[in-house]
């Protein structure tokens, strides 16, 4: 078995880490509107959105995603000594809860299954679920999959 599966299959089905909270404003919002071209009113026009469902502007649910290797920072991978890792794609994704302008967000990062894929390749699979400060539901769950090399 490789190091890096020999280190992480003891701690399958563990939360390995909570981020910190992070605000998502209204400039990322925006930042994120403009590099993807994406500039729905729910988003980007506070006058109309404060009126709208939701009170205020709401993040994109891909901005929200994006988010993800901000909050994990690479907590858990910390002492593994890898050479790199790659996203290697999603099994599931649900958007449950907008994030409003001005709200924080966390994510509880569990660990899923570590997959040997041959020599220095481990397909690991993570559940993020990312928590709105205040709010009851998460603004998403999301299982990730990464290649981690070394």
């Amino acid at each position: 078995m490789g190091k890096v599966a020999e280190a992480l299959r003891d701690r399958i089905g563990e939360e390995l880490a909570v981020s910190d909270w992070l605000e998502v404003d209204q400039a990322r919002i925006d930042a994120f509107a403009a590099c993807t071209e994406d500039f729905q009113w729910i988003h980007v026009d506070r006058e109309r959105a404060a009126a709208g469902p939701f009170g205020a502007t709401i993040a994109h649910g891909f901005l929200t995603l994006s988010l993800l290797p901000r909050l994990t920072s690479g907590v858990w991978a910390a002492g593994l000594q890898l050479d790199a890792m790659l996203n290697y794609g999603l099994d599931k994704l649900r958007f449950l809860t907008p994030v409003t302008a001005g709200s924080r967000i966390r994510n509880r990062l569990r660990l899923l299954s570590v997959e040997e894929k041959g020599p220095g390749r481990t397909l690991i699979a993570f559940e993020n679920t990312v928590e709105i400060e205040g709010a009851q539901k998460p603004a998403l769950v999301a299982h990730t999959l990464v290649m981690a090399f070394g």
